[in-house]
């Protein structure tokens, strides 16, 4: 950048360290959190292993890499708008594919011990998989979320995250499974075809039903994504209830089905797990227009307060023209420049759902100010980064009386301070 965003003196470096520490201090439990799922994971390797052998596993594990990578991009895919952090996203699949895993085999053990109990030692294989299998493995999958949500519920702004957190949980959950799945498959019929075989596991887990695990337990996040949008105790305990009974319903169904198989497998797939689907694509397209209708009813709030610049205004209101500006900061400036720019244009849409819940009341004063705080010293060190100038912003300029009185219109006769300048790395171009 060839030129400070706004002029002035340079600003405090201490600043910039102090922020620094804080996001060293705050990286130092999610990277804890992490190698205790993985260890998970390592345990779950090695019961995968003890379960079908070593060269079935490693079968499995190959196999079941395909429908995974194309569900975990789906995922992401949806979450464009507003990224859900990194670590949090990895955490989540780890959970799904080492903790509620390891969970899930010991309660479904335990389950089965209960079946003997109520049914004598006759054959209780539908009560099992059909009935608790269901309560027990979405109830494994959820603990995470619903733990996030009650320690991190500023990172639920609406369905999509919710959804987005559940599905990546199930998408770990549904890897591991498939391991063993492919696995015993391999060492029961080898490779084998259509009637048999990996291939034939293959194409009911890996082409039919690859979206299963994520579309019962995205159930859990629209009702944790409902619970976010709501003050009300009551509606903040029923909706996530109702999320794990319907997740409960459709796994119990969709496994009742698979038992059952022929045409009653046909009939379950197509007139109630496709529709339930596509109805749940369409929700998430639908909540993802909502996303951008709220940063871009926001976006003149957050220019006026000074932490954007008008220039930047068309480019952070659609996916496209964000896209469009990382590529040219990309070619004229470089790969971390354009990461800077990228974690900016996150920054401001955090920015502009915590001013939209304030307006829906749904966040108390407290909260909301130590939210704001962290969110202005991010925005202010990522426009400094992609800059590549520490004259990138002044606090001063800054007007938090703006982000507290929104429904204060302004006169058309005011005057607005002079333009600051081109957007960021735009001068450059």
């Amino acid at each position: 950048m060839s030129s400070p965003d706004l002029g002035g003196p340079a600003a405090d470096l201490s600043g910039a360290r102090r922020l620094q520490t804080r996001k060293h201090h705050a990286v130092g439990w999610p990277v804890a959190g992490l190698i205790v799922l993985g260890f998970c994971g390592l345990v779950m390797a090695g019961v995968t292993t003890s379960k079908v052998g070593l060269l079935p596993a490693l079968v499995g594990a190959a196999a079941a890499l395909l429908p995974v990578a194309v569900v975990f991009a789906a995922i992401v895919w949806i979450d464009r708008w507003e990224p859900e952090p990194p670590m949090l996203l990895l955490g989540a699949f780890l959970w799904g594919a080492g903790g509620a895993t390891a969970c899930s085999l010991l309660l479904n053990d335990a389950m089965t011990g209960l079946g003997d109990v109520l049914f004598g030692p006759t054959d209780h294989r539908f009560f099992v998989t059909a009935v608790m299998g269901p309560l027990v493995e979405e109830a494994a999958k959820a603990l995470f979320v619903v733990a996030l949500w009650f320690r991190r519920r500023s990172e639920f702004n609406g369905l999509v995250d919710g959804i987005v957190y559940a599905a990546l949980t199930a998408a770990g959950f549904a890897f591991t499974e498939n391991i063993l799945y492919f696995g015993k498959a391999f060492a029961a019929g080898g490779l084998g075809g259509v009637g048999g075989g990996v291939v034939a596991v293959f194409i009911l887990r890996g082409v039919l039903a690859p979206f299963s695990h994520p579309l019962f337990s995205s159930m859990i996040g629209i009702g944790i994504g409902l619970a976010s949008r709501t003050d009300d105790k009551k509606l903040r305990l029923l909706y996530p209830l109702l999320g794990y009974f319907a997740a409960v319903v459709l796994h119990g169904v969709w496994n009742a089905a698979t038992l059952l198989g022929g045409t009653e497998f046909l009939n379950v797939y197509f007139l109630i797990m496709v529709p339930i689907f596509l109805g749940t694509g369409w929700l998430v397209a639908w909540q993802r227009k909502r996303e951008q209708r709220i940063v871009i009813r926001q976006l003149p709030v957050l220019e006026r307060a000074g932490l954007i610049v008008r220039s930047e205004m068309e480019m952070l209101a659609t996916l496209a023209g964000r896209r469009g500006w990382l590529r040219k900061v990309r070619r004229s400036a470089g790969h971390e420049a354009a990461k800077a720019v990228r974690d900016y244009q996150i920054v401001v849409t955090e920015l502009a759902f915590l001013q939209h819940r304030a307006d829906q009341g749904q966040t108390t004063s407290a909260a909301r100010r130590a939210r704001r705080e962290k969110l202005i010293a991010d925005l202010k060190y990522a426009r400094r980064s992609a800059a590549g100038t520490q004259q990138a912003i002044r606090t001063a300029r800054i007007k938090l009386d703006e982000l507290t009185q929104r429904n204060i219109k302004r006169p058309p006769s005011s005057k607005r301070p002079p333009e600051s300048g081109d957007p960021i790395q735009r001068s450059r171009d």
